[in-house]
């Protein structure tokens, strides 16, 4: 009886533990480049946040933890979409999930030459808009992220983690100065801001934003076979990171109304509020070391995105739905190194194209808007999981109950839904509403179009392959030899 030999699975290492997670958690959700295109429409968006909270980001919570109790392993929300639903529909969780990274990583090296250049001191504000510059900037940035994350989690999670610290410390003085503001001035806001208001057709597309700004717990499920001990680390992590993260967020939205209402420019508005309330409080040098904690909290965003995403093609090429290089580990560092430079290529030629056509701040507002679309579809499939194990299962196998279940699936499901529908609404920064829809209709039906060809397509050719190579392997029998 003879045996065939299994090839070796890729071996990560497990270099991720509680405080690395939690910190993670902070830096990958609580990001401040999404505050400032929300605070821009009015205290409204405070009940925004307050919805969102309870009907999605503690539902996403209770689903990240009962996933990755099921379902431990590399992979994240393509493991688990896969295991619920099939194939397909794994692979189309992953494929949004990361091409909406494609989207975004370009939108966060936008923000960083926008918020470093403060570091500079007082009149270099306008480099941004020298496209030569910004776009040095952006890519130097974008290949050093790359390579530290090539390097390993060992190298790339100290990126991630002073990015969170740079984000507390960037979150405190923000609150902080606002309080103060607060305090001898009195705020520029009324009870009336927090109404909604008569037209509210570009809060609309906030709630979306929102959505997105809360996702980032399943980030470290993705690397699943990277965390020590998944079981017992994730759900204290989940819980420290979303409440820091969520507490976060509506004190920094408060403090930039507060400071400078709903005039907030998308891009520079979290440094320009801190410019602005320190000259008023008579500490201006305050500004320039803010700008560097925010920079390093932007990079730590790049960098927990770059790394988390690329585990993504990784495991689609390991499965064979994409070019199975992409699931090669490198020989000495044991990363998805392959995975990571085809990452880093895509989002340079998207960074290249932010400086092309329409104004900065509308090109960051649409490529943000179709990146939450994406982003979104892999959340669908997590609240359907845990609505169906409610459904189908008469006694649970993780980690909550039924009833748990089927309300943290259903709130989250439906709130999913809706944040993905009302995103297709315009913000106040479009100029040309036909040119957005057609954005957004057009990118949407592109990528999954795209997951459909290499699923069906590259897939069912990569087994075809398969098939003929092993009819030629297989030993011709006796028999046929003696004919």
């Amino acid at each position: 009886m003879s045996t065939t030999a299994q090839p070796d699975q890729p071996h990560l290492i497990r270099a991720l533990g509680r405080r690395d997670l939690v910190l993670l958690f902070v830096v990958a959700v609580f990001n401040l480049n999404v505050v400032p295109s929300i605070a821009a429409n009015g205290g409204v968006t405070i009940w925004l946040w307050i919805i969102s909270l309870l009907l999605f980001f503690w539902p996403q919570g209770i689903a990240v933890i009962e996933l990755a109790h099921r379902y431990p392993g590399e992979g994240g929300v393509y493991l688990w979409a896969k295991e619920v639903f099939g194939d397909f529909h794994g692979f189309l969780s992953g494929w949004c999930y990361w091409t909406n990274n494609m989207l975004y990583v370009p939108t966060v090296m936008l923000y960083f030459v926008g918020v470093s250049v403060y570091v500079l001191g007082p009149g270099h504000q306008g480099l941004p808009d020298n496209k030569i510059f910004a776009a040095s900037v952006s890519l130097s940035l974008l290949s050093l992220l790359t390579l530290l994350n090539i390097l390993g989690l060992g190298v790339g999670k100290w990126i991630n983690n002073i990015g969170a610290i740079g984000t507390f410390i960037a979150a405190i003085v923000l609150v902080g100065l606002g309080i103060v503001i607060w305090s001898r001035f009195g705020s520029g806001i009324t009870a009336a801001d927090f109404k909604i208001p008569a037209n509210p057709r570009f809060v609309l597309n906030s709630f979306g934003v929102i959505c997105f700004g809360l996702v980032g717990l399943e980030l470290a499920s993705v690397m699943g076979d990277e965390i020590q001990d998944p079981r017992r680390t994730l759900p204290g992590a989940v819980a420290w990171g979303g409440l820091l993260s969520g507490t976060l967020y509506i004190a920094a939205t408060l403090t930039l109304l507060i400071a400078v209402g709903k005039n907030v420019n998308v891009l520079q508005g979290v440094v320009q509020a801190v410019t602005g309330m320190a000259a008023r409080v008579g500490v201006s040098w305050i500004s320039v070391p803010f700008a560097l904690m925010l920079s390093l909290a932007i990079a730590g965003i790049g960098s927990a995105w770059i790394g988390g995403c690329s585990r993504i093609p990784f495991v689609a090429g390991l499965d064979s739905y994409m070019p199975s290089w992409l699931g090669k580990v490198h020989p000495r560092y044991a990363t998805p190194y392959a995975a990571l430079i085809v990452q880093g290529i895509v989002s340079a030629v998207l960074v290249i194209l932010n400086f092309v056509g329409a104004g900065v701040q509308e090109t960051f507002q649409k490529l943000l808007s179709l990146a939450v679309v994406l982003q979104l579809v892999p959340f669908v499939y997590m609240f359907g999981a845990l609505v169906k194990f409610a459904v189908t299962e008469s006694v649970p196998k993780g980690q909550y109950g039924r009833i748990t279940l089927f309300l943290a699936g259903t709130s989250g499901f439906l709130t999913t839904i809706l944040g993905i529908a009302l995103v297709f609404f315009p913000a106040q920064q479009i100029t040309s509403l036909w040119q957005y829809e057609l954005w957004m209709f057009g990118g949407t039906l592109f990528f999954i179009g795209l997951a459909a060809f290499f699923f069906f397509v590259y897939g069912r050719r990569k087994a075809s392959r398969q098939i003929h190579l092993a009819a030629i392997a297989a030993p011709v029998p006796a028999s046929e030899v003696r004919r």
